[in-house]
């Protein structure tokens, strides 16, 4: 990552390994703030995307083989950034509920071809309602705010926060003032046994 020190980058669409639909668009909407405060140029997501959407590419997954020198060629960007969903499940108890989002993340060179960058992580957030007292009368209520909580969960917050979280370990770009004085920073795996399979 240090050697090529890719400026700019092209997002491509998520590939949703989920059953949630909505999770691509979620997600999708969140990704290019983080990098740009990260200290790289973006190209505009929306855009890029419906350029590939009128040349009949809806999906990543039909560019995983493409080679990239393509995309520096009609782009010229220094590198693409694939993301896949892995994970977005809305877990519903009676008295608690909590969203998981699990992404994997890939940055790779349109120079060399290389992967720059690779992130695996999870995001587990509760939305169930805060201390409605005590006795069933606060069960209850607990059962019930969890219930609208979950119903009415904006996803957006969420998906940001994994975003965040899945790039805090990239390498500062061009754009930052800390760029090129992060190289000692060690970064703990916290991927788990079951997410590394």
């Amino acid at each position: 990552m240090y050697e090529e020190g890719p400026q700019s980058i092209l997002i491509l669409p998520p590939i949703n390994e989920t059953t949630a639909a909505d999770a691509k668009e979620y997600y999708s909407t969140t990704i290019q703030e983080p990098l740009a405060y990260w200290g790289y140029y973006t190209f505009p997501y929306p855009i890029t995307s419906e350029i590939l959407k009128m040349e009949g590419i809806y999906d990543t997954e039909l560019l995983i083989d493409m080679p990239l020198a393509k995309f520096r060629e009609y782009f010229e960007s220094d590198a693409v950034l694939f993301t896949k969903i892995k994970k977005w499940d809305l877990s519903y108890l009676v008295i608690a509920s909590t969203l998981t989002v699990s992404v994997e993340c890939a940055l790779k060179s349109t120079i060399s071809d290389q992967d720059l960058w690779k992130y695996t992580g999870t995001v587990v957030v509760d939305l169930s309602g805060g201390n409605t007292g005590g006795g069933l009368a606060g069960l209850i209520a607990k059962a019930i705010v969890t219930a609208v909580s979950s119903a009415m969960a904006d996803y957006v917050p969420y998906a940001r926060q994994a975003n965040y979280m899945a790039l805090s370990s990239m390498p500062y770009g061009k754009y930052h003032p800390q760029h090129n004085q992060d190289q000692q920073t060690k970064f703990i795996d916290q991927t788990t046994e079951e997410e590394k399979k």
